[in-house]
């Protein structure tokens, strides 16, 4: 008999800060994240070329490099929302020549009251729900064919 071990994979823990760069550039903070700026209405993205690091800074509206932050789910009955932030990142992600072809999840540190985010260190792959369910199928599939047997 051979166990397997279930990988955990991309539920993070949520007191855990967390961004996330899902496919096509878009950022996602989680709520602790997001907390560590203050709750900004708007982000700007800066790129270290030297040391090759992302920070995301808050800022206002009125900056035209700022992006608007949007909450993924809705004020609940308290009228405060919680849960992940999103901000549009993919013109950013081209300008720097970030590969966004696969999601990935990293934990920022707070400097200067910048969140810093360092893509030399791999993120964690983030697989979505879709995807799961579509190697789990393709797993199922490999291990019935008939090359397969014992």
């Amino acid at each position: 008999m051979a166990f397997k071990v279930f990988e955990k994979g991309s539920a993070p823990t949520p007191t855990v800060p967390t961004v996330t760069i899902q496919k096509r550039g878009l950022f996602s903070l989680n709520d602790a994240a997001y907390k560590m700026l203050d709750e900004p209405e708007y982000i700007a993205f800066l790129y270290d070329d030297e040391e090759r690091l992302i920070a995301l800074k808050p800022t206002t509206p009125t900056d035209l490099n700022g992006y608007p932050v949007r909450r993924q789910t809705p004020a609940g009955k308290s009228g405060k929302s919680t849960g992940p932030v999103l901000i549009a990142g993919s013109m950013f992600t081209r300008f720097i020549d970030m590969d966004t072809s696969q999601a990935r999840r990293w934990t920022p540190e707070l400097r200067d009251g910048m969140l810093l985010i360092d893509p030399k260190t791999e993120g964690a792959l983030v697989i979505s729900n879709r995807n799961r369910r579509k190697q789990a199928t393709n797993q199922s599939e490999d291990h019935s064919s008939p090359d397969n047997a014992e």
